[in-house]
């Protein structure tokens, strides 16, 4: 049974439904004064008078958390809920309450039930990780203290002392060292097949390049104009273009470049199957990506693969051109590698200076079409194309390209390894990638 200590009822103030509103603002201030066990008699005084008043049920509940009164707050925040329930503060501090009684599952449903309603209060899904931590859902609560600390630092929230609230500082760093160390232990065990088969030195570099991911171990990149925005590989050499004898199977796509350019004009031809390479969620992103000289940059695609997905459809549409790409030994990480496609560059666009995610892979264009005044820049070292010559860089280096011409440049760009990972590192780069876009994608969290 509910167990609520008795308070003493001034005689000086008497409750009825016309002085109710006066009374309410007796207790506020009361409340603003410091003055809690006065404004907690008060309160009481106006549920005497007004047993569902929603105001009176809340501050009541809310005094009684303070108080790590935790029965108490349940008894008038659960009625505060039937009154209110689609509030998540309310739900909030509910779950709070339960989570104070150690009544875990029914915190879990509360502050599951506040994420419904607003999936982005972060304060409420890291108390729901406490609770999943505390009945032993270790997968659940990695999950929602990870995304709760996103949510969080999105809004330039819990990124240091001064940037936590007091009361949950505690709690904040104790879910920033359990991802840490979830995630760690996560994402080593789906290398452990490799390790066991191969070594720990074999992986030497696969694990350093995780530490560096998880921002357990500083990147130390000695080129300052490589900046991957996902994965840094390492102990790779630091070079923005790469020597064409690494590539052995260039010869099979420059030996095709006729077969390849003419089911391109036929694409172009029908103009079907093209779609913009970045697809933009409003017209003012474009001018952080793209310019033109007369305001309409346009990049588009063909794609045979985006992010590991192949466009059989488009395949079918030029099926010498796809039959030779499938003979290549690319990149195949699942919903992330390969990216190929032909790449469509309109007169006066020019691709604004970026960087890619890795340097595990290269990008490799074998240029199409190639009008005049059109060219590559990588970590400041301009490239002109050559119609049938292949070029491979690392995308982590900022690069721009531009189309100065008269006419439309197409270039079929294709991923592939960095040649200087070893076989096995390659398996594990795979594994690794898999791993952390199975987890992002469990927390909400897009693809890099």
């Amino acid at each position: 049974m509910l167990q609520t200590r008795v308070i003493a009822v001034s005689d000086s103030i008497s409750v009825n439904s016309g002085a109710l509103d006066e009374t309410l603002r007796t207790a506020r201030a009361l409340v603003e004064r410091g003055q809690s066990l006065q404004a907690e008699q008060v309160y009481v005084q106006v549920l005497a008078a007004a047993p569902d008043n929603l105001e009176a049920l809340t501050s009541l509940g809310l005094l009684a958390l303070e108080q790590h009164q935790y029965g108490r707050a349940v008894h008038f925040l659960d009625g505060a809920v039937v009154s209110d329930p689609a509030n998540p503060q309310l739900l909030k501090n509910l779950g709070l309450a339960y989570l104070g009684l150690q009544r875990l599952d029914e915190a879990r449903f509360t502050l599951d039930r506040a994420l419904q309603i607003s999936p982005d209060f972060f304060v409420a899904r890291l108390h729901l990780a406490l609770a999943e931590e505390g009945i032993g859902r270790e997968q659940a609560a990695l999950r929602d203290y990870f995304l709760a600390i996103l949510q969080a630092q999105a809004q330039d929230r819990w990124l240091n002392d001064a940037t936590t609230a007091p009361p949950l500082r505690e709690l904040v760093k104790h879910a920033m060292a359990f991802v840490d160390r979830g995630r760690k232990r996560l994402f080593t065990g789906v290398l452990g097949p490799l390790r066991a088969e191969h070594g720990d030195l074999a992986l030497q570099r696969v694990m350093h390049a995780l530490d560096i991911y998880l921002e357990l171990a500083p990147a130390n990149i000695p080129d300052p104009r490589q900046k991957p925005k996902f994965l840094y590989f390492p102990g790779l050499p630091t070079s923005a273009y790469f020597e064409r004898e690494l590539f052995p199977w260039y010869a099979e796509l420059e030996r095709n470049t006729d077969v390849i350019r003419e089911e391109l004009l036929g694409v172009l031809r029908d103009e079907q199957g093209l779609e913009p390479f970045i697809k933009f969620k409003s017209a003012e992103e474009i001018p952080q990506f793209l310019a033109g000289a007369d305001g309409k940059p346009a990049w588009d695609a063909f794609f045979f693969y985006r992010h590991g997905v192949r466009y059989d459809d488009n395949c079918a549409r030029c099926p010498r051109t796809a039959a030779i790409i499938d003979a290549l030994p690319l990149v195949h990480i699942r919903e992330h590698a390969p990216e190929i496609c032909f790449s469509v560059l309109t007169p006066g666009t020019h691709i604004l200076p970026h960087h890619g995610v890795t340097n595990t892979r290269l990008v490799t264009h074998l240029p199409l079409i190639v009008p005049e005044r059109c060219a590559i820049r990588v970590g400041g070292e301009e490239h002109a194309w050559q119609e049938g010559r292949c070029i491979t860089f690392d995308d982590t280096f900022e690069h721009e390209a531009w189309n100065r011409g008269d006419s439309t440049r197409v270039v079929l760009i294709a991923d592939c390894w960095n040649p200087y990972l070893s076989q096995v590192e390659c398996e594990a780069v795979t594994e690794l990638v898999t791993a952390i876009g199975d987890f992002n994608r469990e927390c909400g969290i897009s693809a890099a």
